[in-house]
């Protein structure tokens, strides 16, 4: 039986009445059609969004540790525990909403500067037993939209929060909007079809 290669199973051939394979057969989603939606913890939550200032979202994933095995000259491999990887989202700092602000009361959340207090709000007892949510453990979700802006799939960041905030440089020399880097961490990334 014949493999059918690559070049065996794209039509290049240009005619009047049907486009190449490799015109629309193949296509992709777009890296720059996304929201991102971050639910905040209680006492933060406003009707401005973080997703309308989000100006890009780093790789997303985790990582199986190897289970390595010797055996006389030999080396076997399983899989042992995965780790999930954290994620830098980078905001255009506005001047107008607040964002910086925003920002900084939730990481504050992990740890506040002021007391020297590390989740006083989960310490508190704010957090929502319920739904897992309003300590300083919330969810995040990425929305990858169509050709229509329609969201077609997402990814879930379940247990997130963020691990980094910084300032980006102030430059007089620089001809750019003035930025904020939040790096987020999480227990559970998964990838879901439609708005789940």
């Amino acid at each position: 039986m014949a493999r059918a290669y690559y070049a065996t199973q794209t039509n290049r051939t240009l005619n009047q009445e049907n486009l190449p394979m490799l015109s629309h057969g193949l296509e992709s989603y777009r890296a720059y059609q996304w929201e991102v939606e971050i639910t905040l913890p209680k006492g933060l939550e406003d009707e401005s969004k973080l997703t309308l200032a989000a100006k890009s979202v780093g790789q997303i994933g985790f990582a199986s540790e190897d289970i390595v095995v010797d055996r006389v000259n030999d080396k076997y491999f399983y899989p042992g525990k995965v780790t999930p990887e954290s994620v830098t989202i980078t905001f255009d700092n506005l001047v107008k909403g607040q964002l910086a602000e925003k920002l900084f009361s939730w990481m504050s959340n992990t740890y506040d500067p002021i007391t020297g207090s590390f989740t006083p709000q989960f310490i508190r007892g704010s957090a929502s037993t319920e739904t897992g949510v309003g300590g300083f453990k919330n969810h995040i979700r990425l929305y990858q939209l169509d050709n229509t802006m329609f969201p077609v799939k997402h990814v879930h960041l379940y247990g997130a929060y963020p691990k980094s905030w910084r300032l980006a440089e102030f430059n007089y020399t620089t001809n750019e909007f003035h930025t904020i880097e939040v790096e987020i961490r999480y227990d559970f990334a998964v990838q879901y079809s439609g708005l789940v």
